[in-house]
């Protein structure tokens, strides 16, 4: 992507779009993964391709959600990982270190071309480097979850499984629904306020991820420096995901009417 100039309106799509094309290249990212980015960016078009206030709204409240959690898990698939890896691992690195790998096309292959991948050396690993970080999923996805039927249903016991909060980012709808029905309450990242991972989901911030997760592990350092009770940190928690759809929904319709 060096041929792009950063003074490019469109400099940061497509230097995500670059990200996602060499991570199907390498083997992380599934050909499905390609669409599904695709599909994300013309949603981000349609929120004017910044943080609505709906989504600053959600992120306080996944914020404090993730500081009360007992057992939070960060639920990654391949987008999620060619798109923001280290801010996915500096994000982990503020609450209890685990990162879960979950795919939907999961081979043993494209698992360990994942793993390297977290492996390399780049400024923004020394947390992984130093064993702040527990990356599942990989070798220990022994659990099945219930009322998922294909691959994304094997998760770890010591993760996802025994989860109470779980973060999915750019999640499949069924799952995001089954998490909910074992009882978690589930933070989505989801572009799509229509989708069945927004609407199934305890919060969902309809933001692009790689604008979200640094928002969001910037709301957890600020909640940590305020000292907040238990107490004060769940009437932060206290989020209605219908009515911030309802706005995000607004928001679309106010700018594609045209005058």
């Amino acid at each position: 992507m060096s041929m792009v100039p950063k003074s490019h309106p469109r400099y940061k799509s497509l230097l995500n779009r670059g990200k996602v094309v060499e991570a199907f290249e390498s083997g992380i990212l599934a050909k499905g993964g390609l669409i599904a980015h695709g599909r994300g960016e013309t949603y981000d078009y349609l929120i004017g391709e910044k943080t609505p206030k709906a989504a600053e709204e959600a992120i306080k409240a996944s914020a404090a959600m993730l500081l009360l959690a007992k057992n939070p898990v960060i639920s990654v698939n391949g987008n999620s990982i060619a798109l923001a890896k280290d801010e996915l691992i500096d994000l982990a690195t503020e609450l209890n270190g685990k990162i879960e790998v979950n795919l939907f096309y999961r081979t043993t292959e494209r698992e360990q071309k994942i793993k390297e991948f977290f492996e390399k050396n780049e400024s923004n690993n020394e947390n992984y480097k130093n064993n702040k970080i527990i990356l599942l999923g990989i070798d220990d996805a022994n659990k099945q979850m219930p009322n998922v039927d294909h691959l994304r249903g094997k998760v770890s016991e010591a993760g996802i499984y025994t989860a109470d909060v779980v973060l999915v980012p750019l999640e499949d709808g069924d799952r995001a629904e089954a998490l909910v029905e074992m009882g978690k309450q589930v933070i989505a990242i989801d572009l799509n306020p229509l989708s069945r991972t927004a609407q199934k989901s305890t919060i969902t911030i309809v933001d692009e991820l790689t604008r979200c997760i640094p928002l969001l592990t910037e709301e957890i350092i600020n909640l940590k420096q305020k000292n907040l009770s238990n107490n004060e940190l769940k009437q932060i928690s206290e989020f209605d995901n219908k009515k911030a759809l309802n706005k995000v929904l607004k928001l679309i319709s106010d700018n594609i009417t045209t005058e």
